[in-house]
This record gives C-alpha cells, structure tokens and sequence, in this order.
C-alpha cells in the first residue's frame, strides 16, 4: 500500500509521538503540520482504511510500525521492478553502482549471517 504525502506527514507524528488521545493529535497536527482539524480526520479515516491505524473510544494509536511499513514498501518495490527477485535487484544495483572493498564486505557477512542463521 502506498501513503500519499500527506498521510505519511500524518503518519510521521504519529510513529515519533506514539499512541495518544485524538483530541491531542489534532493539537499536535495544529501546531506541527498547521492543518485544520478536519482536514487531519479526513487524512486519518485513510489511514485507518489502510489499516495504518486504529481510532477508538477516541484514541488514536498504530497497528504497522514504520519498519513495517519501510519493509513492506521494499518488498513491494522488489516485485514491481525486479519480479521478485531479489537477486535481480542486487545484480542491477552493483552494475549500476560502484562498490567500496567494505560494502563488499558487508554483503559478504550478510549473505554469510543469513546462511549460519538458516542451517538446519
């Protein structure tokens, strides 16, 4: 699912501030994102329609983590131009891209990690 920038602007306070009552999100919206109270319910009804988070008994709080989001959004971005392939993606990358001695070292203890983790 994609966050338009407003409901990501929305989403950013929300992840920095964490759970909290709605009648102090509009505040904090007021004063950070100088946005009326309607316009902060209209962008969080679609948050909530995404799943993104939860407004109960008054309280607003987030059902996916920014790494969540982050992962999900990689994942996503993975699929549409790499057809899943994660391989793929890192072989575009590194003939796009000019690799350091370390960050060749670091995708070796990576991919090394990943294999110790996943032995049977």
């Amino acid at each position: 699912m994609h966050l338009t920038e407003a409901e990501m602007s929305l989403m950013e306070l929300i992840w920095k501030y964490g759970d909290m009552p709605a009648k102090e999100l509009v505040r904090l919206v007021d004063e950070k994102l100088d946005w009326r109270r309607t316009t902060m319910y209209t962008i969080l009804k679609k948050l909530i329609e995404k799943d993104m988070v939860k407004n109960e008994n008054a309280s607003v709080s987030c059902l996916m983590s920014r790494a969540e989001y982050e992962s999900s959004q990689k994942k996503k971005a993975i699929r549409k131009y790499f057809g899943g392939s994660l391989p793929e993606f890192v072989n575009t990358f590194i003939r796009e891209e000019k690799l350091s001695d370390e960050d060749i070292a670091e995708l070796e203890r990576v991919i090394a990690a990943y294999k110790d983790s996943n032995k049977s």
